[in-house]
């Protein structure tokens, strides 16, 4: 592939804008996951309300990505996004001014949802400048900006060891602006754009058997990343005593190394087939997370988790080079359809973390499960993979790298 002709071939102010829209408002939406060890401290919570306060923005992200997937098709991305970035003010001033409670956080939480819903604007806004040949790499960079995770667990403790961690979210509110005023500015809405339809044409997406298959493959990667990406900073604090300023550290290189590994691995899937990479992914998974539910001391943890987290970064660069292949004029609503399985497994997998380290006492059990779920996910792909090979370029007449 030529850099040249990849840049011809779409629109790379879009491609730029959709990435910074993405990647602000994912640090904004993991931003109590990153200030959690404060927060539990300050609140005095146990490690079931720890894995809630953490998990509910991850819920209420997922709820909101279908509904803003229908808006980005309905009405454009460029608005959509807009909206959403001006509605996400909101709850970092109520954090920033009001919040001195569980339920202040939980409420602060639900509302960070609308940053969460980015994905389902921001990735079919780029995916719709490009030809199918470019999908994995392009779907890769724009999904690349789950890397404001990074920006989270690496800032959001430090300054919160200066400011107190309500400030951090009225701090949040400087980068929040000057993206809206830079997606405004450079972002378009591709003409490929398909005319707004019915809402049921919209719905109609989820009588697909596909679109459930990518939902539960996409549980498992996007949600182990980003349930991981807001739950480390409280495991390794937990588990192995660091500052919080430390544990934030070894989180951010588990978070840098999945986030910018994500167009590796739409790379890789549009060189050697999504369906391949998916296999080599989910078995690196599984046994990673096996490894990790020893809980070895903590310089193996951090290597093995980061490994995971690449792995995991991967995998959702490959997912989504499958999706705009087999849904290329509903890219929308799917990817908010299929973003929105993803968030509801990041907020299953940090609940489950915290419950079961209260009813166990300790969070093997946890990253076991965890496992498990990723070779289950292979396994159910080695029996969807004959279907999809020869049926979806029979039947849709698409330009297919499986």
């Amino acid at each position: 592939m030529k850099f040249r002709e990849f840049l011809k071939a779409g629109h790379p102010a879009t491609l730029v804008s959709a990435f910074l829209y993405f990647d602000v408002s994912f640090m904004v939406w993991v931003m109590i996951g990153a200030l959690g060890v404060y927060i539990a401290e300050d609140l005095l919570l146990s490690a079931t309300q720890k894995g809630l306060i953490v998990s509910v923005p991850l819920l209420a992200g997922s709820l909101l990505r279908l509904p803003m997937g229908i808006a980005a098709d309905r009405f454009g991305s460029k608005k959509t996004g807009a909206a959403g970035l001006c509605l996400t003010l909101i709850p970092l001033l109520l954090g920033w001014l009001s919040a001195k409670s569980l339920n202040d956080i939980f409420l602060v939480g639900l509302m960070l949802g609308v940053a969460g819903a980015s994905f389902a604007v921001a990735l079919p806004m780029a995916s719709r400048w490009y030809p199918a040949r470019y999908q994995g790499l392009v779907m890769g960079i724009a999904g690349a900006g789950n890397s404001g995770t990074v920006l989270a667990v690496f800032f959001a403790p430090r300054l919160a060891e200066h400011v107190g961690w309500q400030s951090v979210f009225g701090l949040a509110v400087v980068p929040v602006m000057l993206t809206l005023a830079v997606f405004l500015l450079l972002a378009k809405d591709s003409p490929a754009k398909p005319p707004p339809q019915r809402l049921a044409h919209y719905l109609a997406v989820l009588t697909e058997r596909d679109a459930w298959w990518f939902n539960l493959f996409y549980l498992v990667t996007f949600g182990g990343f980003v349930g991981l990406a807001s739950f480390l900073s409280i495991f390794f604090r937990d588990q192995y005593s660091l500052s919080p300023v430390m544990a934030g550290n070894f989180t951010a290189m588990c978070v840098f190394a999945g986030s910018f590994l994500r167009p590796l691995g739409g790379f890789l899937a549009d060189r050697f087939g999504g369906i391949r990479c998916l296999l080599v992914i989910y078995g690196a998974v599984s046994a990673l997370m096996l490894l990790v539910g020893g809980l070895p001391p903590l310089p193996w943890a951090g290597v093995t988790l980061l490994l995971a987290m690449s792995a995991l970064g991967m995998g959702n660069g490959a997912v989504f080079q499958l999706v705009p292949q087999r849904f290329q004029r509903e890219i929308g609503v799917v990817t908010g359809v299929v973003g929105a399985a993803g968030g509801l497994g990041g907020f299953l997998l940090p609940a489950l973390l915290g419950l079961l380290k209260d009813f166990t006492g300790s969070y093997g059990m946890g990253f076991f499960g965890f496992g498990l779920a990723a070779s289950g996910s292979a396994l159910l792909l080695v029996y969807v993979q004959r279907e999809w090979r020869g049926q979806w370029a029979r039947e849709k007449g698409l330009e297919i790298s499986l």
